[in-house]
């Protein structure tokens, strides 16, 4: 019995547990994996220049809540018909350049949302160009990502706004 457990005691020992040094890496490795799969899908948020540091949240958060305020007061402008909406939910993506102008338009998830597809590409073209990036997004970024969700019946009211990071569309 002796035996049996002097054996158990050294297989447990040459297992080693990793690092902390392993686990980072490990970690590091699975969200670059993340962020390369998001650039290829061509929706994450940034589209980073490499070797720079990130640009500061606080920025980056006045930049967005700039966009979304262009974004509604350009929607003011365009026609849009309440009675096509469709009961699919839907999704957009859109990346500005530094400059404030547009880099790509594209239909994520059309549903049955043509209509408010159409809409939301006039009123985005409407709003072009954009603020500039501030210097430190510019730094940074080679360019900025914005998902819009078409939710359809959610809220009852008109206007673009900010959903929480973690929230799918």
């Amino acid at each position: 019995m002796n035996r049996f457990l002097d054996e158990l005691a050294s297989e447990a020992k040459t297992e080693a547990r990793p690092s902390l040094a392993q686990r980072s890496l490990a970690m590091a490795r699975e969200q670059s994996r993340q962020q390369v799969r998001q650039d290829m899908e061509g929706t994450a948020m940034l589209e980073r220049r490499p070797n720079t540091p990130p640009p500061e949240p606080f920025s980056l958060d006045f930049y967005v809540d700039g966009v979304v305020k262009r974004l509604n007061r350009s929607a003011a402008f365009v026609r849009n018909d309440p009675r096509s909406k469709g009961v699919h939910l839907a999704s957009v993506h859109f990346r500005i350049n530094p400059d404030g102008s547009l880099k790509s338009f594209k239909v994520l998830n059309a549903g049955d949302q043509q209509e408010e597809i159409a809409f939301i590409k006039s009123v985005v073209e409407r709003a072009i160009p954009f603020a500039a990036f501030p210097p430190d997004i510019a730094r940074a970024a080679r360019s900025l990502g914005v998902t819009i969700c078409i939710a359809p019946g959610a809220g009852g009211g008109f206007g673009f706004s900010r959903m929480a990071d973690d929230r799918p569309c």
